[in-house]
């Protein structure tokens, strides 16, 4: 069977890009590869994150060869997505970059926050996002692994209480600044998006490219048609599979077992 999309993350933190294509597309054939025997990505150095993410991205290609890559980290894209480009030619991929454009937007303050991994935070891309979209903002910037890693570890079996103290800081940060929008610029994030939202109130909005990741992998998918790639039909849905580069502890696979059963994918174990 086809696969239409592949997503490609450090851990479970892009999930969200796959969930939000798919109830849009319930019959889209995906799969996801989180890189958990070198998560996190956000500490590493470029050149580390350059050849990790593109070793995952040879497996993928040799496994499945997807119609498209999602590249569903934000420091991944901004750091490794040209280079995926030039060693892959033949593989179309879409990347996930900090939403600064719609902040910009929408912020009446002129005061953006920027929530995102240390090296997202420092990478010229983003630099140069801000200059180009942003120009007349100040942003506010927090580079946070310890909520990245709460994410990945703890998140899905904490209680509300923990989950939107995990948060606070974060946001408390952001509102010391007057910020009044604040981008989740890394995908983990957007699994406490709503969380998030919560504790900001409605004075300040939360904002992820989500959206317009979505539209673009579509409208990749349907460009693929004309060199004989199948396409996205419209029958019944396709459970996705979830894939995993390693263990960091025993308890891992139980883990992540059990997450799969709490999202409705299949998990496909080591890859």
């Amino acid at each position: 069977m086809d696969i239409n999309f592949a997503f490609l993350d450090s851990g479970t933190g892009g999930l969200p890009y796959l969930k939000y294509l798919k109830e849009r597309k319930p019959a889209a054939n995906c799969i996801y590869v989180g890189d958990t025997k070198n998560f996190p990505y956000g500490e590493k150095s470029r050149e580390e994150i350059i050849e990790k993410s593109c070793e995952c991205v040879k497996k993928i290609i040799d496994k499945w060869n997807p119609n498209a890559i999602v590249i569903a980290c934000n420091t991944m894209s901004v750091t490794a997505l040209e280079e995926m480009r030039n060693r892959f030619p033949f593989t179309p991929f879409i990347g996930t970059v900090p939403a600064i454009k719609p902040a910009s937007i929408i912020s009446k303050s002129r005061i953006i926050g920027l929530l995102a991994t240390n090296a997202t935070v420092n990478h010229p891309y983003t630099k140069k996002l801000i200059s180009d979209f942003a120009s007349d903002c100040r942003v506010i910037s927090r580079g946070d692994p310890e909520l990245i890693s709460f994410i990945e570890h703890k998140y899905y079996f904490a209680t509300e209480e923990q989950r939107l103290a995990a948060v606070k800081p974060a946001v408390d940060f952001f509102k010391s600044n007057g910020c009044d929008a604040i981008v989740l610029a890394c995908t983990h994030f957007l699994n406490m998006a709503e969380e998030i939202q919560m504790v900001c109130g409605e004075k300040i909005k939360v904002v992820d490219s989500r959206d317009g990741v979505v539209r673009h992998a579509f409208d990749v998918e349907s460009e693929r048609e004309v060199i004989g790639k199948k396409s996205i039909g419209f029958e019944k849905k396709i459970k996705s599979e979830l894939y995993v580069t390693g263990f960091s502890e025993v308890k891992d696979s139980e883990r992540y077992l059990s997450f799969c059963l709490q999202n409705d994918l299949k998990f496909g174990g080591i890859l």
